[in-house]
């Protein structure tokens, strides 16, 4: 063998056999019990704050890769609450989500996008309604362990999504801007 196969050979063999570094790259699973996907909007001059109760998804995401990742978050967009009864009680109607017609907003990530430090972008298509547009998400990314914390706002308009039907369509009574708030913990998968 000449020495050239056996450097090829040792340097095969020492890589096959090196311990592994940690893998960063993973599959992660929102906690929903100890995160929010909350809501602001403005009715009538008055800001009002919500949240959904109901939401999940999957996450794959590489520090190192960043732009190979993918996240899927699904929202039951019948979960919306505000505290205010009659708020509450006309969300899933048809005039805003149409919770018959559409159970579920998605906001589907197909990589992202390092803003430097821990802020990233998340770019991806916003479902709502059935209307599926191009949104941005900045966010902070902390990862401790198999745990990852993430903080993000978006600034929406409603009207394209088809949200707030009839008297509500021209943002007279409820305006058209939306604000979400992210604050998501997710763990990986063993």
């Amino acid at each position: 063998m000449s020495l050239s196969t056996h450097l090829k050979a040792a340097m095969l063999g020492a890589v096959l056999l090196a311990p592994a570094a940690p893998a960063l790259a993973a599959d992660w699973t929102i906690d929903p019990a100890h995160s929010t996907v909350a809501f602001t909007g403005t009715q009538t001059g008055a800001r009002f704050t919500g949240h959904f109760k109901s939401f999940g998804g999957t996450i794959r995401f590489d520090p190192a890769h960043p732009d190979a990742g993918h996240a899927l978050v699904t929202i039951d967009v019948a979960s919306a609450a505000t505290g205010d009864t009659q708020r509450d009680e006309a969300m899933p109607g048809v005039d805003w989500f149409n919770v018959a017609a559409f159970p579920r907003a998605t906001f589907e990530a197909k990589g992202f996008q390092s803003k430097g430090g821990n802020a990233y972008e998340a770019h991806g298509t916003l479902t709502i309604r059935g209307v599926g547009l191009p949104e941005t998400l900045p966010f902070t990314l902390d990862i401790t362990g198999t745990t990852a914390h993430a903080r993000g706002h978006l600034d929406l308009v409603r009207s394209p999504f088809g949200i707030g039907q009839g008297p509500w369509a021209s943002g007279q009574w409820v305006a058209l801007e939306v604000g979400v708030d992210i604050d998501i913990t997710a763990h990986a998968a063993p």
